[in-house]
């Protein structure tokens, strides 16, 4: 969070900065098992197959990530859109035959736009979401004796999509892709890097080199991997690169006030 304030254009290296303490540790951990002599094993096939497969593993995850990524991205978007239409309808309906009824329907209906706000940066629990939701339902009663059917039918449907997208977006930020697969590729990272620590080649310098680059891309990746598992990760870091972005609904509420 820091790093963006301060570097604003250097968000997309945010990953970058956040593994560099762990990169030190081993650089010096390196350091220390060269000069008291625990690097004792040699470059070996077994040796660079770990390697394969940790790559082959994390391959995997990422694959599977980005597909539920790629499908997170379209949910705000399309929520702001059935928003977007709720309102529409009640903007109609208030310039028409605007009451109280409408009155009260616009005033919660804006409030409703920034406890989802609030919710994606988990200020609110889903349960009040899904309650206000709910709610909607007394300001559809009021409206039934000045709107047609056909139009509170369309605003019921756009109550449900929304209904739909909230409980959507919770199972996401909730339940983690395969915890098994991070597990593992979790261990086989760590025994890869354990192994460039007593991984003996010469010159020093060269060791020193392959250990840093591939246990930064080897952090890096399980990093990335378990930022991307969870696109909706507001509360913290905020509206960062890796988190899908909810300009839409921020968008909106600029332009119903």
């Amino acid at each position: 969070m820091l790093i963006k304030k301060l570097f604003p254009k250097m968000q997309k290296w945010y990953l970058v900065f956040a593994i560099v303490p762990i990169l030190i540790g081993i650089f010096i951990l390196k350091l220390l098992f060269h000069k008291f002599g625990f690097e004792f094993i040699s470059l070996n096939a077994l040796f660079t197959s770990l390697i394969a497969s940790t790559t082959f593993l994390i391959g995997f995850l990422i694959t599977g990530v980005i597909s539920d990524y790629k499908e997170s991205e379209k949910i705000p978007g399309d929520m702001a859109a059935g928003l977007e239409s709720l309102y529409d309808e009640i903007y109609i309906l208030d310039k028409n035959k605007g009451d109280v009824s409408t009155k009260n329907f616009l005033a919660f209906y804006r409030e409703f736009l920034k406890s989802i706000i609030d919710w994606f940066y988990r200020k609110e629990k889903t349960r009040s979401i899904l309650e206000k939701l709910h709610k909607m339902d007394d300001h559809f009663a009021q409206l039934e004796s000045i709107i047609q059917p056909n139009f509170l039918t369309r605003m019921k449907n756009e109550q449900g999509n929304v209904r739909r997208m909230v409980i959507r977006i919770d199972n996401i930020r909730d339940l983690s892709f395969i915890p098994s697969a991070y597990a593992i590729a979790e261990a086989l990272a760590f025994f890869v890097i354990f192994g460039l620590l007593i991984l003996k080649v010469e010159p020093f310098y060269e060791a020193l080199f392959f250990t840093i680059l591939v246990s930064f891309l080897l952090v890096y990746m399980i990093f990335l991997i378990k930022d991307l598992d969870n696109p909706f990760d507001y509360s913290e870091h905020g509206e960062k690169g890796t988190e899908v972005s909810i300009k839409p609904i921020r968008d909106l509420i600029d332009r119903v006030g």
